[in-house]
This record gives C-alpha cells, structure tokens and sequence, in this order.
C-alpha cells in the first residue's frame, strides 16, 4: 500500500478539483457555473473545496491562471516564425484541441466578470505580452510609412485590439452560441490584423 504525505495528498485533491472546475466553467461559463455542479457531478465533498479555496472566484482564477499559461506555453513552443498567419493557425489549433480552456479562455476575454476584471488583467499580462513582442517582431519585418514609427504601430495594435475584443463583447450577449461565436472571433481577428498591416486599398 502507498501511503502519500499530506502534501501530496493535498496537491491531488487540489488538482481534481481544479479539472472538475475547467470542466464547469468550460461548460457554463462563470455566469451559470457553480460549486454545487462540481461537487455533485464529480463526487467532491464540498468541504473539501472550501477547504482548498475560499469561493468559486478563488477557483474560477485559479482554472483562468491554468488556461493562460497554458496557450502561452504551447504558443511559445510551437510559433518559432514571424508569420501572423502561423501565429493564428496554432492558436486555432490550441482551442480546436482544448474546447474547455477554449471557452475559459474566450470567456475571460468577452464576457469578463466585472468584480474580477483586476485580478483577469493581472494574470493576462504576460500573455498580452507575448503577443505585443509577437506582433512587433513583424512589425520589423515591414517597411513602415514614414509617417510612423514603432511605438505608433505598438499603440495602434492595442487600439485595433481593444476596439475588436468590444465589438465581439456587444454580440455575446445577442448570440446563444457561443462555439460560433469563439469560431468567428479567430477568423475576423486574423483577418483584422492583416487588414491593420497591409490596408483595405489595392494600390496599383
């Protein structure tokens, strides 16, 4: 018989919690997910989660925490070009092979809890980040305008981005499905950033 120390115990404990929890908010988002589904529907005790994390919020960021560094570290292994458009197919292929992070993820960015928006900022950074360096590391690849210079492309990216991510907030709340809706923002998104860079017009 093994016979685990308490730590390991609790660092079990803690792990089946948090994959019952990605499975919830995967599913239900934060709005409709609750403790009671992840105890009844995986046969945790719920003083066992209170016993772990304060309330649904402290597993809630814990789960968007997870799912970040996740994205972040297959991006980072995976992206080795400064190609957009393969920047793209493998976030589509991290979400296409994760639908739980997928929506986690997608839930975070569109439909954000507004008492947590402080803590999501927090842990969002270095994914924000990553993408900025992403982005400036093709911006170098171009020729620019004269009339701009890298931190003008910098705060556009972040203009164009915060503009886009508003946008796709206002059709959450009119669309029931949220698949589509997480399939549509990839491919307007890719399609948006290469309209940024390379503009609408077809100059002869």
């Amino acid at each position: 018989m093994i016979i685990l120390k308490k730590e390991e115990k609790t660092k079990l404990t803690k792990e089946k919690i948090i994959n019952a929890a990605v499975t919830e908010f995967g599913t239900n988002g934060y709005g409709k997910a609750s403790i009671n589904n992840i105890c009844n529907e995986n046969k945790i005790a719920k003083g066992l989660i209170y016993h772990n994390f304060k309330n649904k919020d402290e597993i809630y960021l814990t789960c968007v925490k997870m799912v970040f560094s996740k994205i972040k570290s297959f991006i980072k292994e995976k992206y080795t070009k400064t190609n957009l458009n393969d920047y793209f197919d493998i976030r589509i292929k991290f979400f296409k092979n994760n639908p739980m992070y997928s929506y986690i993820f997608f839930d975070v960015i569109l439909n954000p809890p507004n008492h947590l928006i402080k803590e999501i900022t927090n842990i969002k950074k270095d994914f924000d980040d990553m993408n900025k360096e992403i982005y400036k590391k093709c911006i170098f690849e171009l020729k620019l305008r004269d009339s701009v210079n890298i931190d003008e492309a910098l705060e556009y990216y972040d203009i164009i981005g915060n503009t886009f991510n508003i946008y796709f907030q206002k059709k959450t709340s009119m669309n029931s499905n949220f698949k589509e809706l997480i399939n549509e923002h990839e491919l307007k998104l890719s399609k948006i950033i290469d309209l940024m860079l390379y503009g609408i017009a077809d100059k002869e």
